[in-house]
């Protein structure tokens, strides 16, 4: 009933919805703005009007110019995306496409490049989470990239997606079907000479995407490129100990991570339910031990946003892209490689502030509110309560410790073995 039940907030949430939004509307003063993205993406082109791609899957990269219209101020409400109640689009009131080009050729895509080159050098990547039509990926970046007021060239990465709750696996296997074409896309980026740094954002299922796009890169050229700078995980829907793994993975000369997280996140509540009960990173508390330490040794800012509240998400799963001082402060601040606290971006001086004994005491007691419920129905889940946190306390902090005892030595006894068969350099 607990799963069914936030499956019908997200149903909800979508429903009345018109699909097939991409038709371009005729540009008209409105007082608004405009944001152009070139959208990347391993989807197969759909027959269906106004949708553009679906969410199967294409053995070919598709690139695609789509310029993006947004509200005026006063009408369009930062962290929102007004979606068209109707077809065509209104402008003045909606989001809606103005122009739509794709990009066939290697010079067509060199000069969308130059023409969106910003004088800084720096862009924004973006990759979007579970349960995403192309069209919502779209709007949603385009929301981002106009409310952060990011000075980036914005390129999208959209990998096939079912856009349904029930396409879990689908879609799980989507991003790894998609990690070699994120990784080229990322190469592709940071070898052009115009580019000085590389923001890459990513949302729930797509931080996985990016984790393993980037470990395979470090695998592959002994490092992860240099001008990708910084990286952003929302809400990561990804395994505690297998992130850690592909941290170590990374090498020692990673970028910038900062990770946002939430206790309260309602979407990794219920992935943690389907992956077996193992803990999401999305979902730890920064402020609890072992977590703190670790963090710390790692190099990772972790920004919690459990005490912001967003009325129109029912699974608190967007908090980073609905809450206008989140979003400004990916545009002005991670994006210029610095680091931000919860207290800059209006949630309080939270981080830093509970001694170690009551941080442990909530993060604990989130965490059973959590998987309680799941309990009721789940004998596992009630006999593995206990264990699962002596499991998460011993492997958070043992495999963390590791990145350590990585650096310190000249080979590593997973990595090489995998560099060597992937033929990188030594």
């Amino acid at each position: 009933m607990v799963i069914a039940a936030a499956m019908t907030l997200v149903v909800a949430a979508c429903a009345g919805r018109p699909t097939g939004v991409l038709f371009p509307v005729a540009a008209v003063e409105t007082g608004g703005s405009t944001v152009e993205l070139l959208v990347a993406t391993t989807r197969a082109p759909s027959s269906v009007p106004g949708e553009l791609f679906s969410g199967d899957r294409s053995t070919r990269l598709s690139l695609t110019d789509i310029t993006v219209s947004i509200p005026p101020p006063g009408i369009h409400q930062p962290g929102r995306v007004e979606w068209p109640k109707r077809l065509p689009p209104d402008p003045s009131k909606e989001f809606a496409a103005l122009e739509i080009t794709p990009l066939t050729t290697k010079e067509e895509v060199r000069n969308w490049a130059q023409a969106h080159r910003r004088p800084n050098g720096r862009v924004l990547l973006f990759v979007h989470g579970f349960n995403n039509r192309y069209e919502d990926a779209v709007f949603r970046f385009a929301q981002i990239v106009n409310d952060s007021q990011a000075d980036v060239t914005p390129i999208l990465f959209t990998w096939p997606s079912s856009a349904s709750v029930f396409g879990y696996n689908y879609d799980r296997e989507s991003t790894n079907y998609s990690r070699d074409a994120l990784e080229e896309v990322l190469q592709i980026i940071a070898r052009q000479p115009g580019v000085t740094e590389v923001t890459v954002l990513a949302h729930s299922m797509g931080t996985w995407l990016v984790m393993e796009s980037l470990r395979q890169m470090a695998i592959r050229d002994g490092r992860v490129a240099p001008k990708i700078t910084n990286v952003v995980l929302a809400s990561p829907d990804i395994d505690v100990d297998v992130f850690a793994r592909q941290w170590i993975e990374l090498g020692p000369e990673k970028p910038q991570f900062t990770v946002f997280v939430s206790q309260d996140d309602g979407a990794l509540a219920l992935s943690r339910r389907l992956a077996g009960n193992v803990d999401r990173l999305g979902q730890i508390n920064p402020n609890a031990e072992p977590y703190r330490s670790a963090i710390s040794r790692a190099g990772l800012s972790v920004i919690d946003l459990t005490a912001l509240n967003d009325r129109n998400d029912a699974l608190n799963h967007s908090k980073f892209a609905a809450s206008p001082e989140v979003v400004r402060a990916i545009g002005s601040r991670l994006v210029a490689g610095q680091t931000i606290t919860d207290s800059e971006i209006g949630i309080g001086d939270h981080i830093g502030s509970v001694v170690a004994s009551a941080a442990q005491t909530v993060g604990s007691g989130a965490a059973l509110a959590l998987t309680a419920p799941i309990a009721l129905i789940d004998p596992k889940t009630r006999r593995n309560i206990p264990d699962r946190f002596d499991h998460f306390s011993r492997s958070f902090t043992g495999t963390f410790g590791a990145v350590e005892r990585t650096a310190k030595t000249a080979t590593d006894p997973v990595t090489e073995p995998l560099k060597k068969a992937a033929g990188a350099p030594q």
